[in-house]
């Protein structure tokens, strides 16, 4: 069988069409692999789960009973220490969890802004 003279131009420009297609979606048009796709998702889902657990561990610092000891102690501690240092304290160890989440603790952190918080008085207790 003999194939038409018009044929190899139409494949050649349907595989160079495909080609610069592919090309063009993968760079500019925001396509992506399956691979790349699950590994966003799961990012995604991470830093939402971080999100919703920070509310948990301002309301366990708010509670702490020895709150103004913790503070100071994060406060005293070098920058790169800090979160170390309320993962220490125990605030950054969710409900039901055995261990601290650093994320969490990184988060949390964030938010309490200790070296803006005003100075807390020592809890004292009535013995009388």
């Amino acid at each position: 069988m003999k194939t038409p003279e018009w044929l190899k131009p139409g494949i050649s420009g349907a595989a160079i069409g495909a080609a610069f297609v592919g090309i063009i979606g993968f760079t500019w048009g925001g396509w992506v692999t399956g691979g790349t796709a699950h590994d966003r998702a799961m990012s995604m889902s991470h830093n939402d789960v971080v999100a919703a657990m920070v509310p948990v561990c301002l309301d366990v610092a708010r509670t702490d009973p020895n709150r103004a000891a913790k503070i100071a102690a994060i406060r005293e501690a070098p920058t790169y220490q800090r979160r170390t240092a309320l993962m220490e304290a125990g605030w950054a160890t969710m409900p039901g969890a055995e261990a601290p989440d650093r994320d969490i603790a990184q988060a949390c952190l964030a938010s309490l802004d200790v070296d803006a918080m005003p100075e807390l008085p020592e809890t004292v207790v009535d013995e009388g």
